[in-house]
């Protein structure tokens, strides 16, 4: 598991780990930093969470949902690129994203997105709107959508005051001010909290065992979700994951489109996915993909002879090379 990881981070480039926290911190307040809170021997590590014994051995992930949660990226304020890095994440794993939503900070839908997710999907994940301020009730919405209440969590305070007692103004914070700084800690009744980071005091809440609640801030959602899925989320074993050929043709879309049509049409049975990605005036990539190695440089073949094109790349699922000419 660790080796595909590796291999998805490659391409993925998430920021580094001081960057995270750091980023995660000014968010959360507008208080600039320490300077040695950026050094890494002034930061306090902590355990990550024991990984739980899952109820189903044999059980793993198959499909996900992702809800994007802000009424700033409804509004064009911030731009949503949480969506695509999970997309990338979960594509490579060979879990299968069903649907992508984004929707207001609003308790009624929230309640509604997650319930129905949760039904449908067996990882649902959550971004945005666990801040200190009043429009921050992804917790909340989310204890109610599981009919149940919020608790602090102590090991979330714990982690939390150890990594930013070094910040200027901390001290000097007023009772009410205190109270909300402390609504970062306050999760819902029954859920996992789970540390999945050693240099962070924001866990992943799980809740209901599939909904995975993060933060907005892209370079946090991004450590977070691969701290996650490395440890706390039963992938799809290898056995599972299917193969990937990409050919190239240098014929316009419209051109090839009939052809891919029937095709789709033809092996769709034998569960081999097709898809077309235009580049712009330099041809088209096509992409086949499905368990059967052997049937599927089958289709790739053909598809080289009817669409004029080569084989650039194969391989497994997210672990694809290069074809050498």
């Amino acid at each position: 598991m660790l080796r595909r990881l590796t291999l998805i981070r490659t391409h993925l480039t998430p920021q580094p780990i001081l960057t995270h926290a750091h980023a995660f911190a000014r968010t959360m307040s507008s208080t600039t930093p320490a300077s040695n809170e950026l050094d890494p021997a002034s930061l306090p590590k902590f355990p990550l969470s024991p990984v739980p014994t899952p109820k189903d051995p044999n059980a793993f992930v198959k499909t996900a949902g992702v809800i994007i949660i802000g009424d700033e990226v409804l509004n064009g304020k911030t731009k949503d690129s949480n969506s695509n890095f999970a997309a990338k994440l979960f594509f490579d794993l060979a879990i299968d994203l069903k649907r992508i939503e984004v929707i207001a900070d609003d308790e009624d839908e929230i309640v509604e997105a997650v319930t129905r997710m949760h039904k449908n999907y067996d990882i649902v994940i959550t971004s945005g709107g666990i801040g200190p301020t009043h429009d921050d009730i992804t917790y909340a919405s989310i204890a109610k959508a599981f009919s149940t209440t919020l608790a602090y969590d102590d090991e979330c305070i714990k982690r939390m005051q150890a990594l930013t007692r070094r910040r200027p103004g901390l001290a000097e914070q007023t009772e009410e001010q205190k109270t909300a700084r402390l609504r970062m800690a306050l999760f819902p009744v029954g859920s996992e909290t789970l540390f999945v980071e050693e240099h962070l005091w924001v866990p992943v809440v799980r809740v209901g065992g599939k909904v995975c609640i993060f933060p907005g801030v892209p370079s946090l959602f991004q450590q977070l979700l691969e701290g996650l899925v490395s440890r706390f989320v039963p992938l799809p074993p290898a056995t599972e994951k299917p193969f990937r050929l990409l050919i190239h043709t240098e014929l316009p879309e419209s051109s090839i489109a009939p052809f891919l049509t029937k095709l789709q049409e033809r092996v769709k049975k034998e569960l081999i996915r097709v898809g077309s990605y235009p580049k712009l005036m330099q041809g088209v990539d096509v992409s086949l993909i499905g368990k059967d190695q052997a049937r599927l440089k089958e289709v790739a073949d053909e598809v080289v002879n009817e669409l004029q094109g080569e084989i650039v790349m194969e391989g497994k699922l997210g672990e694809e090379v290069e074809v050498k000419k």
